[in-house]
């Protein structure tokens, strides 16, 4: 693996981790050239898994879409790299579950999912989400997707 810092591509495996159920592995390496420690990840490539969006369109799943939205929402907020990286996992994990037979799931199906894990994980971060995923438009918006996380959480 070619070394990101010097471009070196002889390095050595320090640590192997298991991701996602097994699904995938998480390597740390260090370049033999300069010493730089860097991580990689390896996956199970699969049939492509395709995303309906809301206008009809197909596009194929991209994960990193997914961990831009969660890593901006739990921006400023006391969750580690690697408890948002378990949360996009999970989101990911859950997805590919809902949408095994047929290879597809809709935008709305995954923001549902995300907006679900973030309820659980931090309610700033779920608002922060829940607010752009639902494009809300004024603050009466808010106030009700507030007392609905505020009902849910007291049940």
């Amino acid at each position: 693996m070619r070394c990101p810092h010097c471009g070196n591509f002889d390095d050595k495996v320090i640590e192997s981790r298991s991701l996602a159920n097994g699904e995938a592995i998480r390597r740390r390496r260090e370049c033999i050239g300069c010493g730089h420690r860097f991580t990689s990840y390896e996956r199970i490539e699969d049939k492509p898994f395709m995303v309906i969006k809301r206008d009809g369109r197909r596009e194929p799943f991209d994960r990193s879409k997914i961990e831009r939205g969660v890593q901006r929402a739990l921006e400023k907020r006391p969750v580690s790299q690697m408890g948002i990286e378990s949360l996009v996992n999970e989101i990911e994990d859950s997805a590919a579950l809902r949408g095994k037979v047929n290879h597809e799931i809709s935008t709305a199906a995954i923001g549902n999912l995300a907006l679900e894990k973030l309820g659980a994980l931090d309610k700033i971060a779920y608002i922060r989400f829940a607010s752009v995923y639902r494009h809300f438009e004024d603050i009466d918006e808010f106030i009700r997707e507030i007392q609905k996380l505020e009902a849910n959480s007291t049940c």
